[in-house]
């Protein structure tokens, strides 16, 4: 046997990313405006950088609090009473390395191999991978789409309840499509995990994203300390960190030990420095979080009028998130297309093969960028779709 047939079978079957794969692609084209990553053009604000710097330089290199030093977690806990109106103690919270450490703890403390977990697609893809990378089953249920809009359907997540069912994942706004869950989508869902003895795991990274204004429905306002529900969140969107990889999880104080235990078993936990980093974030970053906000409203408007205005594109502006997510008459195959849109229109999407059931047939851009890029962006596009 060689070394590779010697793996795992679930290392050896996990996938490759849709969308890493068309970023590797074209990732070095001179010229190229890259729209299929989830994150915006800016870099970290200074405040955010010099405040880790300065911990940094002071000596804060050692072995720290695994579940996060109390200054950073009591932050977090005062973010939660400004925006969400609740107040949590300190012990509902574990700060992670990046969102994505955050969803494969919350997989792993409440699933067994063999376990399911029902996600509702088009959906990001790393959850269902690092699911099935722990042994656990995705069940995908598709959102509703009609002339653009995305909506949920209660029953068709009730009809996918199996007595191996362990979870829901739910990322609401939506990557990739935008949609945000009611109040009353959310209290059925609530409703059907009570029922049935299974865990929520809320993704709401982009609940400030939401273009009616304020920020989006959440867990939190509806749901009591008996609930089993984990909340995944990361420093990455709201503050331009995505490169620092920090998150945090927000669950019942009851769990928090076992998280935390796994924290130490993955990362021993997230450098005090660039906790001092993400501190920062909260007590000084509102600002930003504004202005990346009024930026994005600003771009999702050129970039999805430029495409409609085609009269070849179906999409409608999202709801939340910052994400286009669109169809092309015409084009079946969005991987090919997303390689043939970077080698002759110079821009990078994401295609929708990447998002699992119902997104096969779209494309996915993000448009958290300055506004001339967005607008060259759109342009290139419509000279590509003209094309076709």
């Amino acid at each position: 046997m060689n070394q590779f047939d010697s793996l795992s079978r679930r290392a050896i079957h996990s996938p490759e990313s849709g969308i890493v794969a068309v970023a590797n692609h074209g990732r070095l084209k001179p010229g190229l405006i890259p729209l299929w990553a989830g994150e915006g053009d800016e870099p970290t604000p200074g405040f955010i950088s010099q405040a880790a710097a300065a911990a940094m330089m002071a000596g804060e290199t050692f072995y720290t609090w695994q579940r996060g030093i109390p200054e950073l977690r009591q932050a977090l806990a005062d973010y939660h009473a400004r925006h969400f109106g609740r107040r949590l103690p300190l012990d509902a919270f574990c700060v992670t390395g990046s969102g994505m450490q955050a969803i494969k703890i919350a997989i792993e403390a409440v699933t067994d191999p063999g376990d399911e977990v029902i996600q509702i697609t088009p959906a990001w893809p790393n959850f269902a991978a690092a699911l099935e990378m722990s042994g656990g089953v995705p069940v995908a249920t598709t959102l509703d789409y009609a002339d653009g809009r995305w909506s949920i359907d209660p029953d068709r997540i009730a009809a996918a309840v199996t007595p191996k069912t362990r979870a829901l994942f739910i990322n609401s706004p939506s990557n990739p499509t935008g949609w945000t869950a009611t109040r009353e989508d959310l209290v059925a869902i609530l409703d059907l995990a009570r029922k049935h003895g299974f865990w929520i795991i809320a993704d709401e990274i982009y609940a400030r994203f939401v273009y009616a204004g304020g920020r989006a429905p959440s867990f939190l306002d509806i749901m009591d300390d008996t609930d089993r529900i984990i909340f995944v969140n990361t420093f990455s969107k709201n503050w331009s960190m995505t490169g620092w990889r920090v998150g945090w999880i927000v669950a019942p104080p009851s769990i928090i030990q076992v998280l935390e235990n796994s924290v130490q078993y993955q990362t021993s936990g997230v450098a005090q420095f660039m906790q001092k980093g993400a501190l920062a974030a909260l007590e000084q970053g509102e600002g930003h979080v504004e202005a990346q906000i009024a930026k994005a409203t600003a771009a999702r408007d050129l970039f999805c009028d430029a495409l409609t205005s085609t009269n070849r594109v179906v999409t409608q502006k999202p709801d939340g998130a910052f994400y286009a997510f669109f169809r092309i008459d015409g084009v079946t195959d969005t991987r090919a297309a997303a390689i043939d849109i970077v080698d002759r229109a110079n821009v990078g999407l994401a295609p929708g093969t990447a998002f699992g059931a119902g997104g096969s047939s779209f494309l996915r851009a993000c448009f958290l960028r300055r506004l001339d890029h967005v607008e060259e962006a759109a342009g290139r596009l419509a000279g590509y779709i003209s094309s076709l």
